[in-house]
C-alpha cells in the first residue's frame, strides 16, 4: 500500500507538538525531559471538555494538531484511534468502585471506559459523520493502527486521521503494566499526494527483519509506550529522508515501511 503524510500532531514528554518536536527529532536540538503537557485541545466545547478523559484530551490534542496544519476540514476525514490500554486513570477508578461496598460507577466514568469514547469526543468536535475505527494490539496497537488507516485511505481513496495514545496506569494497575509516560501522536494519511505532503510511506508485511532502533536523541524509556513506537518513522519525517523503517508486528511478520520525502 501506498499513502502520503500531510501533516503530524505530538505530544509527549519534552515533545510539545510537532514545530518544537521536529529539531529534536531530526538531532539538530536537544532533548529535555518535561512532563507531557495535560493542555485541553480548544476544539472541544466546554461541556465536552469537562466530561472528557485525560487520554481522550491527549489524543485530540495532538489531532487537533494535525487537523490545523493541514488543508482539510474535520468533517472530511474518517478516523481510526490506536491505544494498547484505553485510559489507566478510568479502568483504576472502576476497579476501586467494584470492590467497595457500595460498588457504584459513575455514568461518566463508565462512557469514558468505553474503547471508542475519544473519537466520539473527536467526532462531536469536528462534527463528522465518517467512518472512525479503534484499535488495540497490545504493544503493537501503532503499527495495527497505521495498516487500519493505510488500508481505509487505500480501499476508500479518501484521507484518514490516525491517532495512537497511551498513558501511563496509577499504582497498583502499573506493577502488571508499566508505562512510564503519556504520549500522542496524529497523523493525517491521504492516498493521493497533496501540495503540502511531508512524505510518502510504502507499507508492507514481511517476514521478521531487525527492527529499526529507537531514535538516540530520546530516553529509552519512551519505549514502554506503545503508541511511542511511531517514533522512528516520525524522526525520518523530522529529517525528510529516504529510508527504511521496520516496526515489530506480529509473530510472523513485521511491518516494514519505506519513507520517501515528499513532494
Amino acid at each position: 500500500m501506498q499513502i502520503f503524510v500531510a501533516s503530524v500532531g505530538i505530544a509527549g514528554p519534552g515533545l510539545d507538538g510537532w514545530t518544537a518536536s521536529r529539531p529534536i527529532l531530526a538531532g539538530t536540538a536537544a532533548h529535555r525531559m518535561a512532563p507531557t503537557s495535560r493542555s485541553i485541545p480548544d476544539i472541544l466545547s466546554a461541556a465536552e471538555r469537562r466530561r472528557s478523559s485525560q487520554s481522550a484530551r491527549l489524543a485530540i490534542t495532538a489531532a487537533q494538531e494535525a487537523l490545523r496544519a493541514g488543508d482539510l476540514r474535520g468533517d472530511e476525514i474518517a478516523t481510526v484511534f490506536a491505544s494498547s490500554d484505553g485510559d489507566g486513570d478510568i479502568t483504576q477508578e472502576i476497579c476501586e468502585s467494584l470492590a467497595g461496598p457500595a460498588r457504584d460507577v459513575s455514568p461518566t466514568s463508565f462512557h469514558n471506559s468505553v474503547y471508542n469514547a475519544p473519537a466520539g469526543y473527536w467526532s462531536i468536535a469536528t462534527g463528522s459523520r465518517l467512518a472512525s475505527t479503534s484499535v488495540c494490539a497490545y504493544d503493537v496497537s501503532f503499527a495495527a493502527g497505521l495498516i487500519e488507516a493505510a488500508t481505509y485511505a487505500t480501499v476508500e481513496h479518501q484521507p484518514v486521521m490516525f491517532i495512537a495514545c497511551d498513558l501511563p496506569f496509577p499504582f497498583p494497575l502499573n506493577t502488571i503494566r508499566p508505562v512510564e509516560h503519556s504520549f500522542a501522536a496524529a497523523l493525517l494519511v491521504t492516498p493521493t499526494a497533496r501540495n503540502a505532503s511531508l512524505m510518502r510511506w510504502k507499507i508492507s508485511l514481511e517476514p521478521h527483519r531487525a527492527a529499526t532502533a529507537f531514535p538516540a536523541c530520546l530516553p529509552e524509556s519512551l519505549r514502554s509506550n506503545p503508541a511511542a513506537r511511531c517514533l522512528p518513522l516520525l524522526a525520518l519525517l523530522a529529517r525528510n529522508q529516504r529510508a527504511t523503517i521496520v516496526l515489530e508486528y506480529s509473530d510472523s511478520s513485521d511491518l516494514v515501511v519505506l519513507c520517501e520525502p515528499g513532494t
